[in-house]
């Protein structure tokens, strides 16, 4: 048995951003860890996710100078906690470490699905998932051959959602990126019927138009601004917005204007509901109880953009902000995950 971990590598913030963060606003250390108390384990981290809202997050909610959190999956490796035996693999949000010391309450001990990745728990069964499957199913309430518009369509949530709403019975499903080379991943692995390059220069409503000519039914909002104003212009009437976030405005230093044709929601009866994720927890069976079949059967599979190795997490998150992931954006700090055993409860 190897001696019990005594240090963490971490990841702080030392600085507020101005604009698009840079990696001099982070600093590494290491730290002594705690020994673990009275129904308390020691986690070593093996995955950690980087996400969009983390860059909000920087602005004020974080506190300099200490560890930063964001969504992680790890292994107990020391434990005094009976719900936590050593081996257990469980979620937590003490990420942008290495180990963590946590408690039963605040972690999931996750089930183990045979031929289900774990790290899929940061991806399509995680909270990227969950936030597609949420927008598509209770806020946009989704009917079948209905057409479908999602915005950052490459990015993790993105790529999700075009999945599930094809298990959901869409019709046309219509997609936006930031590249030819996104596009492309879009039609032609990712099952988009259409998509195009919101960078290149033309008209954001002219390209949406051409890509669903006959109009769209539901918009999975993940960029806010321009993106939000073609959506509204091509919709029918009662369509449904769900707005899971707002890209176009992270890095601004403020939002930019509103659509300008905000009135067409009143005059074509659209519905736009922002949403956080945190608030519909109770749909993570319901998510995993639709899924695990289709990805063990291999009818989809998560698409993940990885980063190797702990000192790079920066780089990933930094990276996911400029649009360079495909997929869910997630960091590998450990070694390949062991053999899955099988479990299929909840």
């Amino acid at each position: 048995m190897s001696a019990p971990v005594r240090t963490t590598r971490l990841i702080t913030q030392r600085r507020r951003p101005r604009g698009m963060p840079v990696p001099e606003d982070f600093a590494g250390t290491e730290l002594p860890l705690v020994a673990p108390a009275e129904g308390q384990a020691v986690v070593e981290n093996l995955w950690l996710s980087v996400d969009p809202y983390m860059r909000e997050a920087m602005d004020a909610e974080w506190e300099l100078g200490a560890p930063l959190e964001g969504r992680s999956i790890g292994r107990v490796v020391e434990s005094r906690s009976v719900g936590l035996p050593v081996g257990a693999l469980v979620f937590h949000r003490e990420g942008w470490r290495t180990h963590a010391v946590v408690s039963e309450a605040e972690v999931r001990v996750l089930p183990r699905y045979e031929g289900v990745a774990t790290e899929s728990f940061l991806g399509l069964l995680g909270g990227t998932g969950l936030t597609a499957y949420v927008a598509l199913t209770r806020i946009a309430r989704l009917r079948a051959g209905e057409a479908v518009y999602v915005s950052a369509a490459a990015g993790g949530v993105g790529t999700a959602a075009g999945r599930l709403a094809r298990l959901l019975g869409a019709g046309r499903i219509v997609g936006s990126a930031g590249s030819p080379a996104k596009v492309r991943l879009l039609t032609e692995e990712l099952g988009y019927d259409a998509a195009f390059d919101h960078r290149a220069g033309l008209s954001l409503s002219g390209q949406l138009a051409r890509a669903a000519p006959d109009g769209i039914d539901v918009y999975i909002d993940n960029v806010g601004g321009d993106h939000l104003e073609a959506a509204i212009g091509a919709m029918r009437e009662d369509g449904r917005i769900a707005w899971c976030g707002a890209i176009a405005q992270y890095n601004a230093g403020c939002a930019p204007a509103a659509p300008r044709n905000l009135f067409d929601l009143v005059e074509k009866s659209i519905r736009l509901e922002g949403f956080l994720v945190s608030r519909h927890r109770d749909a993570q069976a319901e998510l995993e109880e639709f899924l695990v079949p289709h990805l063990r059967s291999g009818r989809i599979t998560d698409r993940l953009s990885v980063t190797e190795g702990f000192e790079r997490t920066v780089d990933a998150f930094l990276g996911m902000l400029r649009g360079e992931n495909t997929g869910k954006a997630v960091v590998r700090l450990g070694p390949a995950d062991p053999e899955p055993v099988s479990d299929d409860t909840p």
